[in-house]
């Protein structure tokens, strides 16, 4: 199954207006914008091309405003007035699995920082009741760090490691979420070998200190490679994400581009 919304475009159109979007930082109340130096270049987020499979969306759009009954402010995005939508089909490719795949990322600013730095990691999202039928309460997107893990006992130089939030509440769906903390909720996983050595794999979810303290073996310190928003490959999903934050920095997705704030 194919999925064919695409927020006023075609799927493919979608994709390179986001990849070609022009950015502005800016002052909100109650923050400072954040330097280039401080927290990266808004201009180096977009769609990475070699973790996407299929024709998934991941576009920087206005809203979602709702759904409808839905009060202020639970029915508005937690910052500004727009946010990254996401779209995933379950049974659309040709491959084993047939599913589809997203990630919207910034593959230049978090090179070479340290993974043990790591301190606060977040996000606010917009889950449907939809995407619950169509996987569980567990069908929600993951924050996703590619990194070296560095780890003494194995020589992999390379690893996904990944949040998957909680299940949210039926009385949280159909708007959005509450901030989502992936420093004290949800579990995480690192993927090949390092995921065996550890113990943090897919099968065998840790906390996120029980991670870190795995990544820190005493050997050479992991760091990450890039840092972003994923979806797939397992279930569809339609919704949307923002407020995305990384240590001091929130990253607001907004239909003219991302912005860089500093966390309250």
């Amino acid at each position: 199954m194919s999925v064919k919304a695409c927020f006023g475009g075609t799927r493919k159109t979608v994709l390179g207006v986001t990849a070609l979007l022009a950015v502005a930082v800016s002052a909100v109340p109650g923050s400072a914008a954040a330097t280039d130096g401080e927290r990266g270049n808004p201009d180096h987020w977009g769609v990475i091309a070699r973790n996407t499979i299929g024709s998934p969306v991941a576009a920087l759009r206005t809203g979602p405003f709702g759904s409808f009954g839905v009060p202020f402010p639970a029915a508005r995005p937690p910052y500004g007035r727009g946010s990254l939508g996401i779209e995933v089909a379950s049974n659309s490719t040709n491959l084993t699995p047939p599913s589809e795949a997203v990630h919207f990322g910034n593959e230049v600013d978090f090179y070479g920082n340290p993974v043990l730095g790591l301190r606060e990691v977040g996000f606010h999202v917009f889950q449907t009741g939809e995407n619950v039928s169509y996987g569980g309460a567990a069908n929600l997107p993951n924050i996703k760090f590619e990194i070296n893990p560095n780890l003494g006992a194995n020589a992999t130089t390379y690893s996904s490691m990944v949040w998957n939030p909680p299940p949210l509440t039926t009385a949280q769906l159909n708007r959005w979420s509450p901030y989502l903390d992936a420093t004290t909720t949800g579990t995480w996983f690192l993927t090949g070998s390092a995921g065996t050595t550890t113990g943090c794999n897919l099968t065998t979810q840790c906390t996120f200190q029980n991670l870190l303290s795995a990544l820190n073996d005493g050997g050479a310190e992991p760091v990450i490679y890039t840092a972003g928003v994923s979806k797939g490959r397992d279930n569809m999903w339609i919704g949307a994400v923002d407020g995305l934050r990384i240590n001091r920095t929130v990253y607001d997705f907004e239909a003219d581009g991302v912005r860089i704030r500093r966390a309250p």
